[in-house]
Parts: structure tokens; C-alpha cells; sequence
């Protein structure tokens, strides 16, 4: 049976109310008050207990199906999709939403690297193009498999990382500890077809996407932190994007 959901509608508010819904409904799904596969309350119910209109309902409940959060099934009615990796607008690594998520992530090191030359990695970090870089690359995982590949280049000066350290949990947390603190990066987001050493690392079938995601993150003072390139199993990961006004 559809749970009643706890939701407070702000009229004062100038957020829009269809906004305002679906915010705190992600947060639901978040947080595991609705969780994989409950039944989601009526829309027309709904928009009745909260005096919506069911345009201005129906506007949440499609940008959460957008997001991957709902599904949307014939005869069946609206559901809470299984666990899915929601990375939201914010500066966070992908240990630290799993965590944030309640789930238990893992990792592998697949590579560990400090004589790594790469010209991109190098300019996006503001190093000579043929600086030896910190190279490393990490199979995330969680208690339904495996769930992106992680590559990342540091500045030398992290050669003494170890395998056993970087297992352990997420890289900026590692970065915090030994002060470096990112507060700002520009990330490029994307898809593209799976190489064969990615699809047999993520568990996909030829043909199956990735979502791709390159950054770079920054301290306070501007300086450069790390560059990242990372794919992730489409069927297992979402990025959630809320755009403002100037």
C-alpha cells in the first residue's frame, strides 16, 4: 500500500512548488524513506492532500522518473527504482555518496603508478607536459557489483600512496587528511560505448553505454588538486543537475 508522504509545501517560498515536491521527495528516496520498489502515492491523491495542481505534480514526479529515482509501469503504477548511485551538484567523491546513500562501497586498485606521463592530465593540473604524475585507477564497488572505474592523475608530490591506503576508502578524503582541501571543480559529463576492458571489469554486455565524467578540482587558492577521468555503469549511476537563474 502507497505510503503517505511527509511533504510541507512552502506557498511564501519564491522556489517553485513543483520544485519544491520533487526535492523533497528525492530526499526521501535518498535518505530511505521510500525505498527499492515501494509503491509511490497516487498522483491524483496526492495533489488532493497537498492542494496541487496535478500539472504541478505530475512536473515533480516526471523529473524524478528523468532522474532514474521512479519508474513509471503499466498496470502497475509508479514505484521507487532500485538502488541507483544519484551524484548530485555537489563536491563530493564516489565513496562518500555511497556512504552518504547507506551503502558499502569497495575498491579494487587496478593501477598504481608514479612515473605516469600524460600531456592532458599535466596541463589540466598547471605541470610541465612532461612531468612524472601520481597515476592511479580503481574498480568502485558496492554490495550489487561493481560500479565505475576511476582514473585519476595527482601532482608528484603523492608518489607515496599505496595500494593499501587508496583501498581504504575515498581520494579526497586521503587529500583532506594531508590538507589539501578541494572546494571547486569543473567537470565535463558524457556517455560513450564501453571498451572491452571495461566491460569485463563493470560486468556489461558488448554494446552496453558508460556515462563518462572527466575533472578537475581546485583548493581555495586556485591551485590545482587532481584530474580525474572516470566511467560508470549507466544502469547503476545518475547525475543530478539543478541549474539557477543569473
Amino acid at each position: 500500500m502507497p505510503v503517505e508522504l511527509p511533504v510541507v509545501i512552502d506557498r511564501t517560498s519564491p522556489v517553485p512548488l513543483y520544485h519544491q515536491l520533487a526535492e523533497q521527495l528525492t530526499r526521501m528516496v535518498e535518505d530511505g524513506t521510500l525505498k527499492p520498489g515501494d509503491h509511490f502515492e497516487n498522483e491524483l491523491a496526492l495533489a488532493e492532500r497537498l492542494q496541487l495542481s496535478r500539472p504541478t505534480v505530475r512536473r515533480a514526479i516526471s523529473e524524478l522518473v528523468s532522474r532514474g529515482l521512479l519508474i513509471r509501469r503499466r498496470g502497475i503504477g509508479t514505484t521507487v527504482a532500485n538502488q541507483v548511485v544519484h551524484r548530485r551538484d555537489e563536491l563530493t567523491s564516489l565513496y562518500e555518496d555511497l556512504v552518504r546513500s547507506g551503502r558499502t562501497p569497495s575498491t579494487e586498485v587496478l593501477e598504481l603508478r608514479t612515473d605516469a606521463v600524460d600531456e592532458r592530465a599535466a596541463g589540466a593540473l598547471g605541470l610541465a607536459p612532461d612531468t612524472p604524475l601520481v597515476y592511479l585507477e580503481r574498480l568502485r564497488s558496492a554490495e550489487n557489483g561493481p560500479l565505475a572505474i576511476l582514473r585519476n592523475w595527482l601532482p608528484p608530490e603523492y608518489g607515496d600512496l599505496t595500494s593499501e591506503r587508496l583501498a581504504g576508502g575515498g581520494l579526497y578524503a586521503i587529500l583532506r587528511a594531508r590538507g589539501r582541501h578541494p572546494v571547486v571543480a569543473h567537470q565535463t559529463i558524457g556517455a560513450r560505448g564501453a571498451t572491452a576492458r571495461e566491460r569485463r571489469h563493470l560486468g556489461l554486455a558488448k554494446g552496453d553505454p558508460v556515462l563518462t565524467m572527466t575533472r578537475r578540482a581546485y583548493d581555495a587558492a586556485g591551485v590545482a588538486v587532481e584530474f580525474g577521468d572516470h566511467c560508470y555503469r549507466a544502469d547503476q549511476y545518475a547525475f543530478d543537475i539543478t541549474v539557477h537563474e543569473r
